[in-house]
This record gives C-alpha cells, structure tokens and sequence, in this order.
C-alpha cells in the first residue's frame, strides 16, 4: 500500500511538470509570433490549438494537424485543457494528505493547528495542508540529557556540575538521564521547551538530593541510592508538569571534588584506607586468636572434668574394695594380712629399680639389692651390633649372676621364710 501511493504521486507530480513544459514551450515558440512575415502578437486561437495538441498526446490522443482547421472553438478547448489541469492539481493536493507511521512512532492530526486524533503505525492519511496537518512523533526513541558535561565527562559545565553537600562541602558530579516519551500529545502542546524541562528537572531533583547528603555517601557508599532518589524525583517534577516524558535511566558518570582540593582529599582518602587496613588486620588478628584461646579454654575444662571423673571413680572403687576387704579379713585375718603385704610390696618393687633389705641377724643389717642390674642381666639378649670390620662384638652372657646378686636373692628368701 505504501509503495502504491508513493508510485501515484510521483506520476501524478512528474505528468503535471510536463504539461507546464509544453505551455511554457510554447509560449516561447517564435513561430507563433509571425503573421504574414510580420511581428506581432501570437494568435490565441493557435495557441490554443497548440496546447490541445500537447495535452491531447499527453494522454494518447491525437488532434489535428497543422494544416487541419480546428475541431471547434478556441475557448472551449482552452476550458477543456484547464479543467484537465485543475483535476490534475486537486488530486495531487489531495494525495498530499497521505503519510506513513513507523511501528516505532505515533501520528498527531492538527486540524488548522488544533489537535484531533492521535494516529497508529500503518499507512494514514489527512485532509490536505492548510486544513490539517501531521506531525510524526518517535516514542520508542532513547533521547539523552547531559548534566554537568557535554559529550564528554572532560569537557564540563561548572555552573551545573558544582553542588553542595549537607556537611558544607563542595563536589563536581556529571551524570546523565535517558528518557522516552509515554504521551505524544503532552510532549508536544503542554511544554514549549521539553528537552530543557527534562535538564532543569534533573538538575533540580540531584541538587535537592545531593543537599541533603553528606559528601562520604555520596561519593561512595550512597551512590545508587543518590541516583535512584534522584530519578523518582525526576519523574514526580516531569509529571507534575505533564510533559509526557517517562525516565528510564540515570547514571552517574563522575562525583569528585573539585580539582582545587583533590590532592588534600586524597591525603584523606588514603588515611582513611590506612585505618580500615588497619581495622580489618586487627579483627584477622582477633579472629585467628580468640577462636584458639577458646579452644585451649574448652579442652582445660574438659580435661579437668576427666579428672575430676576419674578420681571420684578411683576414690569410689577404692572404698568399695575397702569394705570387701574387711568383710574378708573378718573371715579370715591371717590370710588377708599376707596378702595386703605381698601386694603392698609388689607396687613398691613395681616402682623402683633399688630395694635396701634389713636383715636379721646379720653383720650387715642392710643389704642393697640393685634390681635394675638384675632386670638387665636377665632380660633376652638382643644380636650385637657389627664392627667396622663387619664381624659381630660378642655380648657378656646375663645367665651368670653377680655374687652380692646371689647373697641378695637368698637373704630375701630366708626373710619370707621367717614366721610372721
């Protein structure tokens, strides 16, 4: 359909631009200006029949020939030939009217620069200019406003980059807003200027909220939130004044100090770095130490409490044998002294490698009895180690005991053989 109407009006325009040709052709014919080799006025009743004649194989017919007398009177012909004119014009105006909308845009139909309908994609068509008019508006298209710079962040705007924070300090912020139209007939009739609205809004809206931040939080911690209050704010002002712009975006693209103190905050910036290093070393610190202090605390109490348990056990099992004890030393006392001495004297022996022994009537009254000697002498030889020359180092046998071993052995034995 598109590709039709346009084909249409460019034959309509080009069939028109030669018939005026022709006219002005022959209008400017010499021919036509001699009678009778005289100068003087062309005849009208030629120039007429000239003109039918060009209109007449305009269309594909065919006048009379030059010769020929004309085939009815001048003026009706002249009338003929300017209806056909006249026709050709109007329906060229009125194919005027047609226009095309892209999926991507709206139409908007003024009718003597009053607002009448708003048009879908699609091929469209209106009365003719001057009656009504149509103004194609782009709805999906991403239009950008820059604050505090222009193209790039090097190139900046100090009247508008330069703000105030809550804590008395100055920073240089550019950021930009990208927004896109939601009403066609807001953004064209209610606002003169909306690309400046949208300017003076962000602007307004970021000052607002940057006034009542502190410089910290809005160069660091608190930028998103800068921006996200800064855009709803942006989009309560615009609606407010009915403009029919949506924002859909704004980014931060710088938020410094001002080139005049950079170096002093950058003093400030790394002292403060140096403290949060040193914090976060401490709490490491911390941490590795405190989790082991607590562990070594854990395992002290649980030790002691393994000691506490196991000498109440022994304490408990040794008063439970006490009382076994009497109870078989009431039966028999003989027997059960015997028997407490020789295991009294087994956990002594155990536990020491020297006895000194008294015995009785003897010129020596005590006799040393080295047990760690006797235990060596009679524990299992074990193969003696090679010398240099590869041959072994005979061992002393242990099965030939000491004298005052002997002496000892046979004191001990006449001590238990003695009566009690």
């Amino acid at each position: 359909m598109v590709t039709y109407w346009r084909t249409f009006r460019g034959f309509v325009s080009e069939r028109v631009r030669g018939l005026l040709a022709g006219v002005l052709m022959s209008l400017n014919d010499p021919q036509w200006g001699r009678r009778g080799g005289s100068q003087g006025p062309p005849d009208l009743d030629e120039l007429m029949r000239n003109f039918k004649q060009k209109l007449g194989s305009l269309f594909g017919r065919k006048g009379g020939g030059n010769g020929g007398a004309p085939s009815g009177p001048g003026l009706a012909q002249f009338g003929g030939g300017a209806g056909i004119l006249i026709g050709l014009v109007v329906l060229v105006w009125l194919a005027s009217g047609f226009y095309i909308v892209d999926a991507s845009q709206r139409g908007i139909v003024l009718r003597f620069g009053k607002y009448v309908e708003e048009t879908q994609p699609g091929p469209r068509w209106h009365l003719p200019y001057p009656i009504e008019t149509a103004e194609v508006v782009s709805v999906s298209q991403v239009r950008t406003v820059e604050i505090g710079y222009r193209n790039t962040v090097k190139s900046k705007v100090p009247k508008e980059s330069l703000m105030l924070t809550d804590d008395e300090n100055i920073i240089d912020i550019q950021f930009a807003v990208q927004y896109v139209l939601k009403d066609p007939k807001d953004y064209l009739f209610n606002n003169r200027f909306p690309d400046e609205s949208v300017l003076q809004a962000a602007e307004t809206s970021i000052r607002e909220i940057v006034g009542k931040s502190t410089m910290d939080f809005v160069l660091y911690e608190g930028r998103a939130q800068v921006t996200a209050s800064a855009q709803k704010l942006m989009q309560e002002i615009l609606d407010r004044y009915r403009t029919g712009i949506s924002i859909s975006k704004v980014t931060m693209q710088n938020a410094q100090p001002p080139e005049q103190v950079q170096a002093a905050f950058d003093d400030a910036v790394k002292s403060g770095q140096d403290r949060e290093r040193q914090k976060n070393e401490g709490q490491a610190y911390a941490n590795d130490v405190v989790p082991r202090a607590r562990g070594a605390a854990a395992r002290l109490n649980q030790e002691a409490e393994g000691y506490r348990q196991r000498v109440i056990a022994r304490a408990e099992g040794d008063a439970s044998r006490f009382h076994q004890v009497v109870a078989e030393y009431q039966k028999a006392p003989g027997v059960t002294r015997d028997r407490l001495y020789l295991d009294a004297i087994q956990e002594i022996m155990s536990n020491t490698s020297k006895v000194l022994i008294d015995q009785k009537g003897g010129g020596n009254n005590l006799l040393y009895l080295p047990l760690d000697k006797i235990m060596q002498m009679t524990a299992p030889t074990t193969s003696a180690p090679a010398d240099s020359g590869g041959k072994p180092v005979e061992s002393t046998p242990a099965s030939e005991p000491l004298p005052s071993a002997s002496r000892s052995r046979d004191a001990l034995r006449g001590r238990e053989r003695e009566p009690r």
